[in-house]
């Protein structure tokens, strides 16, 4: 039996955890720290390339954040949330790679210009009010729209290839979106912090129990999954950053604050293009518009990608369903995750959400000559033998209590924390890794407040990221002077301009 004090714990190798630790190794390098991870390897599951859209979410391409109002004027106010916040982690990247702590950007980053591309009259015109409700703000003062076939075959040649010219078509630009490795991102900052003595990295490592103890402390079960060698980890403070394991954890844990939470599994897969010729020949995320029902993971785009440094192209993702929390899970997730304080919500939201189960079970019945016609909508001359399926990763939709309908499901994250903030859980997906570094600094200002307004911790954060405890979506100056410094640090944009 193996008994080990820490300060934190974190478990989950992912890009959450490995967020959260990096950010307080900076702010205190004296706290000792262990992450637990349950596979061989760390950033398997959702951090993986080949497990999520490597997209750099900053609301310049995704149509499903932006949404038409009763009135008829768009609603812009999540992608202005998400805008900043995404800002938020350039800045903490950039700060990392000035120290060395991250690599050359190019392993982890690369620009892949951001569009949204629509056709029809009724898409076109939808496009269009968004433009033009976005385009005022300085958060997207660089976007650009277009109608024309002619603009569009240069912004990308392989989707207008083919295409009926009398088709009406439109889309925007923005030209400094970004694909992200975060896989690469991940292994860097747990590598980097492995090298320091009041670290501990355990994998193969699977948490059986956890309690909070009289005072205070929380003392987590473990057990090794090729030894069977029980340890016990007792910890101030527990960070559940597992993905899709997170929710059974959370149950675990026994807090009041979990009660009524649930999740709703959703897979992915991917069409992957095996033809370098025809991989050479798109250089962007190209997102359009989900079909009726369809979770937000399943907005289809046509995406280059960098996994590993090798160059890829993906179309996807086409969603499925299985009970299964995590890729490397058990059918049994589902219903092990199922108890009485949240049966009620869980049946509601199974009432009242069959537009999402008609979609999923049209997705999985789907063959692989479907979703190649799917693709033809985006690339009009694919060709059956240039692609192949690829498995993505799970997501856990959040089901949570709703006072009106009984149970919601919540297609975002969620953080969840006991009441004296010494166990904090993220729930949920999208927008997930990309916005990590601004979730994880609130859980900081919550889970060690003292830190935060008695020591430190808060000119520190300043230091690390410019901008905090400013307001990026309200002061374009300073907007501007940020994003032109990440923007050179990562070798995004060499020309982007604040003027």
């Amino acid at each position: 039996m193996i008994d080990k004090h820490v300060d934190v714990l974190l478990v989950g190798a992912g890009a959450m955890s490995s967020t959260l630790g990096a950010l307080l190794n900076e702010l205190d390098p004296n706290l000792s720290m262990m992450m637990v991870e349950r596979l061989e390897k760390g950033a398997q599951e959702s951090t993986s390339g080949w497990n999520n859209a490597g997209t750099g979410h900053a609301a310049y391409c995704e149509l499903n954040y932006t949404s038409v109002k009763a009135d008829g004027s768009m609603d812009t106010g999540k992608p202005e949330f998400i805008n900043p916040a995404f800002e938020f982690s350039l800045q903490f990247w950039s700060y990392l790679v000035n120290k060395n702590i991250l690599p050359e950007p190019t392993n982890f980053i690369n620009p892949a210009p951001h569009m949204s591309f629509v056709w029809g009259e009724g898409n076109v015109d939808f496009l269009r009010k968004r433009y033009e409700a976005m385009k005022p703000h300085h958060l997207f003062k660089d976007m650009e729209y277009s109608e024309d076939p002619a603009v569009l075959a240069e912004w990308m040649p392989l989707v207008m290839k083919g295409r009926n010219p009398d088709q009406k078509v439109a889309a925007t630009r923005v030209r400094y979106g970004t694909d992200v490795d975060f896989g690469q991102v991940s292994r860097s900052l747990v590598r980097n912090l492995r090298e320091k003595e009041n670290f501990t990295y355990w994998v193969n490592t699977n948490v059986v129990d956890l309690h909070q103890r009289e005072n205070g402390e929380w003392q987590v079960l473990m057990r090794d999954s090729q030894t069977d060698i029980q340890k016990i980890v007792r910890a101030k403070f527990v960070f559940l950053g597992a993905g899709g394991g997170a929710l059974p954890l959370l149950q675990k844990s026994g807090i009041p604050e979990a009660n009524g939470y649930g999740g709703f599994p959703v897979s992915g897969q991917w069409l992957v293009c095996h033809n370098p010729e025809i991989v050479e020949q798109h250089d962007a995320k190209v997102y359009g518009k989900a079909p009726i029902g369809a979770p937000p993971m399943s907005v289809p785009h046509l995406d280059t990608r960098i996994i590993g440094g090798k160059k890829a192209l993906l179309f996807g993702p086409f969603a499925g369903f299985t009970t299964k929390f995590l890729k490397e899970g058990s059918f049994l997730d589902l219903i092990k995750s199922v108890k009485p304080n949240n049966l009620i919500p869980m049946l509601s939201v199974a009432r009242d959400n069959m537009d999402l189960t008609r979609y999923l079970i049209k997705e999985v019945q789907q063959s692989f000559e479907d979703r190649m016609d799917t693709l033809r909508l985006f690339y009009k001359e694919a060709k059956d033998e240039d692609w192949e399926l690829s498995i993505a990763g799970q997501r856990v939709q959040i089901i949570k209590k709703n006072a009106e309908k009984g149970g919601k499901l919540e297609f975002g994250t969620e953080v969840v924390s006991s009441s004296d903030e010494s166990l904090v859980a993220l729930l949920g997906a999208s927008p997930g890794a990309s916005t990590a570094v601004q979730t994880m600094v609130k859980v900081i200002e919550k889970s060690f407040a003292e830190q935060m307004n008695n020591g430190d911790w808060k000119p520190r954060l300043k230091e690390i990221i410019p901008s905090y405890g400013e307001s990026l979506d309200g002061d374009a100056e300073l907007l501007h002077r940020v994003r032109k410094m990440t923007l050179t640090t990562l070798k995004l944009d060499d020309h982007y301009s604040s003027e």
